[in-house]
């Protein structure tokens, strides 16, 4: 089975207070290059939002350098070529998609590249009416 991973589920994974962490937790544990990816675009995401989390003592750069690692021996990484990101942003106005969004199309763009049987989130509800086709792999930890 082909698991695929979405940006809140690494940063719940990897942030210990966060509500969800145990269960993101347990699901990056049971991962392996093999059998799961996650978008590119997460490893940027992941970086920005942890190292700007407004917690005591703040998490270093050098810290979640340690993070992406860890991800990376974990999941494979999956990117668009020019020709989807534009195909992907191209859909998005036909469907007057506006704002962040489009980041979230362009990361379930990844998942359905990578043939995902199941997208892990904690954003089902807005994952699944991003990508209809998707909805019924779309799942929580």
């Amino acid at each position: 089975m082909r698991v695929f991973l979405d940006t809140s589920v690494l940063v719940a994974a990897f942030y210990g207070d966060h509500p969800a962490h145990e269960a993101c937790l347990d699901v990056f544990r049971r991962c392996s290059r093999a059998s799961a990816c996650c978008a590119v675009h997460s490893l940027a995401e992941l970086y920005a939002v942890m190292t700007r989390l407004p917690v005591r003592p703040a998490i270093t750069p050098e810290h979640c350098l340690l993070f992406l690692s860890e991800i990376q021996e974990r999941l494979a990484g999956i990117g668009l070529t020019e020709k989807e990101y534009y195909r992907v942003i191209e859909q998005a106005a036909e469907h007057s998609l506006t704002g962040g969004a489009i980041y979230d199309r362009l990361i379930l763009e990844c998942a359905q590249k990578c043939s995902a049987d199941v997208v892990y989130t904690l954003n089902k509800k807005h994952f699944a009416a991003l990508a209809p086709a998707l909805a019924a792999r779309i799942k929580a930890p």
